[in-house]
């Protein structure tokens, strides 16, 4: 069975030259929107279509791309809030210490001292540092940063994240 991984959302068009406005929701915009790369779209329970990039530029908050084949307003239009996605096998190694978020999200979160927080829900981009929001039992969330002081171990394979919470983080 094959594993799809959201890089980004088609929100709309931009100009007339078939260029589209996508949200992205990849680490490596710059790697994953190289002109030649293949994404898939995904929309409204089609099957996926295969897209090669002709071009990719930033625009404000967005990720501005054209597709090959595709040269006007009128042949992408019917792409807006479709789905850009990549295979597993289209996934990049990462360095140590480093993880895609899609293996962090759902993973467990103790203390040093055994305590049991709770699951990575989402992951937050505020700044210098991810900040990931556990959800513990009776609803209560912790927002804990991606940080060496705080981070102890992440076992992707058990999907256990260790840390050792600074004063007042879990408060």
């Amino acid at each position: 069975m094959e594993k799809w991984f959201n890089v980004g959302k088609i929100v709309n068009t931009h100009g007339v030259k078939g260029e589209v406005k996508v949200v992205s929701t990849t680490d490596f915009p710059e790697e994953r929107y190289q002109k030649g790369n293949t994404l898939y779209l995904f929309r409204n329970g089609q099957e996926p279509l295969g897209l090669v990039i002709k071009s990719h530029r930033n625009h404000k908050s967005f990720d501005l791309l054209t597709f090959e084949g595709y040269e006007n307003i009128n042949e992408v239009e019917k792409f807006k809030e479709g789905i850009l996605k990549v295979q597993e096998d289209q996934l990049q190694e990462l360095d140590e210490g480093e993880y895609y978020l899609h293996e962090i999200v759902g993973c467990r979160v103790v203390t040093t001292e055994g305590e049991e927080l709770g699951t990575v829900k989402e992951i937050l981009s505020p700044g210098a540092n991810d900040v990931w929001v556990v959800k513990g039992e009776r609803g209560k969330e912790y927002l804990i940063p991606y940080i060496e002081d705080i981070v102890k171990m992440v076992d992707i394979e058990d999907q256990l994240i260790t840390i050792e919470p600074m004063e007042g983080l879990l408060s």
